[in-house]
């Protein structure tokens, strides 16, 4: 019964210790002045397509990369990009300049496309990363990018009905673990 008593108490002191401790976030009474954009701002990052900029930049070269304005971007990186690619990729034989992804691109071609990092917008063709037809027109929600990218990427010359290298052109994740919003903001709802 003494024992009993004791951790009592000793769950009442570290109640009401922790109830002393904790801060009260509504007695702060100030109020927004609005938005500031007075100040010097820097560009940080980029990464108008996903996992280019992952996979395609060196380390020693991200943070020049990040702050590297689009229309230069391809010639400060656009070889540094086909070596690594036709590195990564047995779909993209060196000795052979002629081989081509799924969209007819050598790697000399490809990576022009990829080393210029933006996020492209059609205003005449359907909203999509890549639908069979329409490349780099935008990006839906839904566009399996990391998929695009593989195939693009190792799938060689038939890339989307007899890849080179099958194994190598899904992330084997076939859609969003929920599903988006039909209204904004679109994306899924928080677990």
């Amino acid at each position: 019964m003494k024992i009993n008593n004791i951790k009592l108490f000793a769950v009442a002191i570290l109640a009401s210790m922790t109830a002393f401790n904790c801060s009260n976030d509504d007695d702060n009474t100030t109020e927004p002045e609005g938005l500031n954009f007075t100040g010097t701002y820097v560009q940080e990052d980029q990464m108008g397509r996903p996992a280019i900029n992952t996979v395609f930049v060196n380390d020693g070269m991200k943070d020049t990369f990040n702050t590297t304005i689009p229309s230069d971007m391809n010639a400060a990186f656009q070889s540094a990009f086909q070596t690594k690619l036709e590195t990564l990729s047995p779909a993209y034989d060196p000795a052979s300049p002629d081989d081509a992804n799924a969209l007819g691109f050598t790697a000399a071609q490809f990576t022009s496309v990829l080393a210029t990092d933006v996020l492209t917008v059609s205003l005449d063709a359907p909203t999509t990363f890549f639908d069979g037809t329409n490349i780099l027109t935008g990006r839906n929600l839904t566009d399996d990018v990391i998929d695009v990218e593989l195939i693009l990427i190792f799938g060689g010359e038939e890339g989307l009905t007899n890849p080179e290298f099958p194994s190598l052109t899904s992330d084997n994740v076939a859609s969003n673990d929920k599903d988006f919003l039909t209204s904004f903001p679109y994306l899924a709802s928080p677990w």
